[in-house]
């Protein structure tokens, strides 16, 4: 069996930016462990798997450990492929998933924007473990899915240099650190090592809780997000209702086919 494969970095203009997604476009569900190693194997941060279902399709994402519940850059880059790679026509795509339900992707130029859930977060107390995981207190700390730790500055977020192995203990899926960014509207980093990411490059489903946070502070809702990862990528976003549009451009990295057999026969589609 023979499942055309595509690495595509997202978020970003340039190669060698933004965040890296695997994308296995299936004719159909393969079982999960086969996923799973699949995911593992490919050893990025997300590989995401789609099967069409009419003129949309059934989307799923893994990280090299677990398959989580919603993934921006693996979405947007499973629908760069679909619009670039393998013919879809129109310029919106729908995915439907487990967890999060429909996810749409709009494409307008370069700019592919998707359409996620809001997860606006509530202020809580700071957990010791967690200030002594980013070495340093925030001035505000939040909880949705993830805990939302706000700093005064930028060069505060991207001094941070996490003990990851106290950050995995916390209860909540990941850290996001965040600040006022010096040349955009906020800035943040993404601490994911529960799942086996100890730091997410871009991150789209984060920006499901940073958007509304930033949208209230700041008094309005179209907002320019960098994420200060080593890699680092763009965000442009907006509050709507209790939806948030997250758009990026992506480029394409590879191409490929991944073979898959069992013991030692070709698997047949």
């Amino acid at each position: 069996m023979k499942i055309p494969y595509f690495e595509v970095a997202a978020f970003t203009d340039r190669l060698f930016g933004g965040n890296p997604a695997g994308v296995c476009a299936l004719p159909h569900w393969l079982s999960n462990a086969t996923l799973q190693n699949i995911a593992t194997e490919n050893n990025l941060v997300e590989t995401a798997f789609f099967v069409a279902t009419g003129s949309d399709y059934e989307l799923r994402w893994f990280t090299p450990e677990m398959e989580i519940d919603l993934c921006g850059h693996a979405t947007l880059a499973s629908a760069f492929v679909l619009f670039s790679e393998l013919g879809f026509r129109g310029n919106l795509v729908r995915f439907h998933s487990r967890a999060s339900g429909t996810l749409t992707v709009t494409r307008e130029g370069e700019i592919l924007t998707l359409d996620f859930p809001s997860r606006p977060a509530v202020s809580c107390p700071p957990p010791e473990v967690l200030v002594r995981g980013l070495g340093r207190q925030p001035l505000e700390l939040l909880r949705a899915r993830d805990f939302l730790a706000v700093f005064a500055s930028d060069t505060e977020v991207r001094a941070l240099q996490p003990d990851f192995s106290l950050l995995k203990t916390l209860e909540a899926f990941g850290v996001i650190a965040t600040a006022p960014g010096s040349d955009c509207d906020f800035v943040s980093r993404f601490f994911v090592p529960k799942a086996g990411v100890p730091e997410d490059a871009v991150t789209g489903s984060s920006h499901c809780t940073l958007v509304p946070y930033w949208s209230r502070r700041l008094g309005r809702t179209t907002l320019f997000a960098r994420q200060v990862s080593r890699r680092g990528g763009e965000l442009f976003c907006r509050q709507t209702g209790d939806r948030i549009l997250i758009g990026g451009k992506a480029v394409l990295y590879l191409r490929g086919e991944i073979e898959l057999k069992e013991n030692g026969q070709q698997v047949k589609t």
